[in-house]
């Protein structure tokens, strides 16, 4: 039998046992929802400036997501599952194999050989409670945060796994608090410890299975929330973050401003230069020592009319490290205005101007038809010994089809090219396709 008919299968029992043995807690069946997807990926990536096969995979994604209601009571239990598996189309060849022309990529893992495995899945399960206007979750985690947030970048999503607090006793005030021990990244059924750019490979690599988070959104009226976010990422970094969006209605269209700061530094065995030596370092400027210091602030404006986005933005990075995030080596998403399909733009010295535009067809008459472009050009880099420059320019499309036999169905094209003086140069193109099934 398929391996991911199997998990599916496998899942659907355990969940059937569960639903039986809580038939007399109503809140618990009345209220929970299942969904089946599927996600057809394709990716292609191809190096300009060195010679090297490009990288390129195809895979199907199935995924089962389980999401129960509560338990009646003053403290209400729940359970969520999500079960996922990838199966591979065309896994692009065999890495490391002199004379080929395409090698496997980010979307598989890889058999001892080189090719790409076949298939590969995983089923997180998350606990959770409640009660009152506050719910805790223990298991597998998918956190947007401005701290930590995690990738959907290739054919599964990245997941970490610890225990999250969320509160919304107070009005318009949410709290989140938290604890973050492993990671199970894009292309893998296993759970890692947690390192950072600089400290995740070679021989001294180092890990932590402790980063600490907490944070406020609080809502101060319907146009203007304002942000504070903490994280910890134990003998690496501790990193604070104040942020502030406001909407302004105008007599013609709208503008929205989005102004972030984050200020970060060592923590642990990252401020001591024995912990140093141990690999417990950050990636940053020429003939920096390796500890954490490191500050970034920025500005984005967007402009909006009928259906029009026009957005102008600026981001500043000061300090000797680069921006200290949560990086295992293979894919991250960071809560930034210069966050690409390819490039982060966060090194140490960085100053990048971002420009975007963005168009919604449903106000010519077309709905379910989307598309943008954007434009990141970063400088003053301080990386080996001098000032280097980079660009990368993103261009998407999506369509969701409206009507007929083939309604709910995603197509998305993403494109990128990312150029620098002193970074490879990068064409990158995403065809998906999705949709999604509600069971009950």
């Amino acid at each position: 039998m398929n391996k991911s008919i199997l998990t599916l299968a496998v899942t659907a029992a355990i969940l059937g046992q569960t639903l039986s043995q809580q038939a007399s807690a109503a809140g618990f069946i009345e209220d929970s929802k299942a969904t089946l997807s599927f996600k057809n990926f394709y990716i292609n990536q191809d190096v300009r400036n060195e010679d090297r096969p490009r990288s390129e995979e195809w895979g199907q994604g199935f995924f089962l997501d389980f999401k129960s209601g509560f338990t009646e009571g003053p403290v209400g239990f729940g359970l969520d599952v999500l079960a996922m598996h990838a199966i591979r189309l065309d896994g692009g060849g065999r890495a490391g194999k002199a004379d080929i022309e395409r090698t496997p990529g980010t979307m598989f893992p890889l058999e001892s050989n080189g090719k790409a495995k076949t298939d590969f899945g995983r089923v997180g399960v998350t606990g959770k409670m409640r009660f009152s206007k506050t719910e805790a979750r223990l298991g597998t985690l998918l956190p947007k945060m401005p701290v930590l947030t995690y990738n959907d970048g290739r054919l599964l999503p990245q997941l970490f796994h610890g225990a999250q607090v969320t509160s919304n006793e107070i009005k318009d005030l949410t709290l989140t608090a938290g604890k973050i021990e492993h990671s199970t990244e894009r292309n893998s059924s296993d759970s890692y410890g947690l390192s950072i750019s600089g400290a995740n490979s070679g021989s001294k690599a180092q890990f932590s299975n402790e980063f600490y988070f907490g944070g406020a959104d609080y809502k101060v009226n319907k146009d203007l929330l304002l942000q504070y976010y903490y994280g910890n990422l134990r003998d690496f970094y501790k990193q604070h973050f104040v942020g502030l969006v406001h909407n302004w209605a105008l007599p013609v269209g709208a503008l929205k401003t989005d102004l972030r700061y984050f200020s970060s530094d060592s923590d642990g065995k990252n401020e001591s230069s024995s912990g140093r030596a141990e690999g417990y370092v950050s990636s940053g400027a020429n003939g920096s020592s390796g500890e954490v210091d490191n500050n970034l602030w920025s500005a984005m404006f967007t402009y909006s009319l009928a259906g029009h986005e026009l957005g102008a933005g600026y981001q500043k990075v000061t300090g000797n490290s680069d921006f200290p995030h949560i990086f295992q080596g293979n894919g991250r998403t960071l809560y930034l205005i210069t966050d690409s399909q390819i490039g982060k733009f966060a090194s140490a010295g960085e100053n990048s101007w971002v420009a975007k535009y963005a168009y919604d067809f449903a106000a010519i008459g077309v709905p379910g038809l989307k598309a943008s472009l954007s434009y990141v050009s970063g400088d003053d880099i301080d990386a080996a010994g001098s000032d280097n420059k980079e660009w990368e320019r993103n261009f998407r499309v999506d369509y969701t089809v409206q009507e007929g036999m083939l309604k709910g169905v995603g197509l998305s094209w993403r494109n990128a090219a990312l150029r620098g003086n002193d970074t490879r140069d990068q064409d990158e193109n995403r065809l998906i396709v999705s949709y999604s099934l509600p069971l009950f």
